[in-house]
């Protein structure tokens, strides 16, 4: 990789670099899915290989699966690990009270059972990621393929009695084909601009037949690390109330994220 990083991917990375502090000798630590977790995963592949880091990793995705492997870090499925001790994920969207939009990257189902299985869930984001209030990403929700444009009907008639000023939603797309999880179901994308009471929301969703879940994470998020493109970092703890900032030194690492693109 030749010269610097963009003041995105650097926001990534010193996110990615903060959030791997977390990770101790001995762990079971859910692997999330996305750009930003890539940057993490690859820090925590670079602790294994340099420091004696022994951790157990549980991805949320095949891709992350691989990517674990390539860098060193011992894989192994959920079931195996039954609970895990921290899960360390990005976001789409976080609010004030550490509530999530997730599953732009497709793996929202995977992610939420992985992050409810754990201990402690650390999210990690660019500062572009917080909203005041959740909805202006669109909202993912993973459905199973039989019916899906009846799910999809049932779904968008009733957001007409939720607290949501778009109602308006599209079956995700791989080119041609329909975007299709790792669980071998459909995504539709909600497009609500403005989600007024994300809880309520989340519990009408999953009682619909069809929908298997939704993007809203709602109080499973423990802190979240936030990066900024100047080297910044600034971590919101919301058990302890606590805002930690720092300012991690940047340094290129021997083409360590040169693949990276997301």
């Amino acid at each position: 990789m030749s010269g610097e990083l963009s003041p995105i991917d650097k926001a990534k990375f010193v996110a990615a670099k903060r959030a791997a502090d977390y990770v101790e000798d001995g762990m079971r630590v859910g692997l999330g899915t996305g750009s930003t977790a890539a940057w993490l995963v690859r820090c925590i592949g670079e602790m294994v290989r340099n420091d004696g880091l022994r951790i157990k990793g549980v991805p949320t995705s095949t891709r992350t699966a691989q990517l674990a492997r390539e860098v060193g870090i011992e894989v192994m499925s959920l079931d195996e690990a039954k609970w895990l001790d921290l899960t360390i994920d990005g976001a789409d969207e976080f609010d004030g009270d550490l509530n999530l939009i997730k599953g732009g990257g497709g793996a929202l189902l995977q992610e939420k059972i992985v992050a409810t299985a754990s201990d402690q869930m650390v999210v990690i984001a660019d500062i572009g990621k917080e909203v005041e209030t959740l909805g202006a990403f669109p909202l993912p929700i993973e459905v199973i393929p039989f019916g899906w444009q009846t799910t999809q009907a049932l779904v968008e008639e009733t957001l007409i009695s939720m607290d949501v000023l778009g109602r308006s939603s599209s079956l995700r797309m791989n080119g041609a084909r329909p975007f299709i999880t790792d669980e071998g179901n459909h995504i539709l994308d909600l497009h609500l601009h403005r989600i007024g009471n994300a809880r309520q929301l989340s519990l009408v969703l999953n009682q619909m037949p069809g929908v298997v879940e939704n993007g809203l994470f709602i109080d499973i998020c423990d802190a979240v690390v936030i990066g900024y493109g100047d080297g910044r970092v600034e971590v919101r703890d919301i058990n302890e109330g606590t805002i930690e900032q720092d300012r991690l030194d940047f340094v290129e690492t021997d083409n360590l994220f040169s693949d990276l693109a997301d």
